[in-house]
């Protein structure tokens, strides 16, 4: 299974989601924005190094993240491995994470559609926070 065109092509810039790991045999979610697509079969997110979904993921690498988008509610499923423990001139522990994606749905339901992304906004330090989002977007693309 890959991503569709109109997947990939929403995946290209941060992509709020909400990502789905296993701890003690049970679901763990965390919402996140450093995730994007690097090919058709490959998603990479960042996250602290530090967290529990870091955690989750060295001992389970079974992960799924939930995509929304103009009419567009997928759920991406797949294997996930740390590939960085961190990001060279982020001032915290940024972790690398790569999902190899293996199965995509639909979940969008007959009768409501969604109007666009997770809505978001820095807050604080706008500056300092957009150029953390270029420094971890670039470390994610190459």
């Amino acid at each position: 299974m890959s991503l569709n065109k109109k997947l990939f092509e929403i995946m290209q810039d941060l992509t709020p989601t909400v990502i789905s790991t296993v701890k003690d045999d049970k679901p763990y979610t965390t919402f996140i924005t450093w995730a994007i697509a690097k090919d058709e079969n490959t998603v990479r997110i960042g996250v602290s190094t530090n967290s529990q979904t870091v955690e989750n993921i060295r001992n389970n690498e079974n992960v799924c993240f939930e995509v929304f988008d103009k009419d567009t509610a997928l759920s991406v499923s797949g294997k996930a491995k740390i590939l960085k423990e961190s990001i060279e001139g982020i001032p915290f522990p940024v972790a690398i994470i790569e999902i190899e994606v293996e199965d995509i749905k639909d979940n969008l339901f007959p009768g409501a559609t969604i109007e666009g992304k997770i809505p978001f906004v820095h807050t604080g330090n706008i500056e300092k926070a957009e150029e953390l989002d270029n420094k971890v977007l670039k470390a994610l693309k190459e």
